[in-house]
């Protein structure tokens, strides 16, 4: 099944490799979507694809050396057409 979620990361989420580490994982894992920083410090984050691997990419972020992620927010998005994962600044 094929979904699309919506994440707000907090914590030590930014000057850590998070959106590069987010990059590479989710094209590893074949999910389209974006990472990009916030100014508020966070990081904010789509992700589409099978369920599954949706959440394998958040499990691998969580367990990044220098990620400590203190916070996270989802919710449900419609899916929609798009190739790639993109980083944002």
């Amino acid at each position: 099944m094929i979904i699309r979620k919506h994440f707000y990361f907090s914590g030590r989420v930014q000057g850590v490799g998070f959106r590069y580490q987010a990059t590479r994982l989710a094209r590893g894992l074949g999910l389209t979507g974006y990472v990009k920083n916030l100014w508020d410090g966070r990081v904010e984050l789509e992700a589409q694809g099978e369920e599954r691997l949706v959440w394998d990419l958040v499990s691998s972020l969580h367990r990044q050396p220098y990620i400590q992620i203190e916070d996270m927010e989802s919710k449900d998005m419609p899916t929609k057409p798009e190739q790639g994962f993109q980083m944002a600044n």
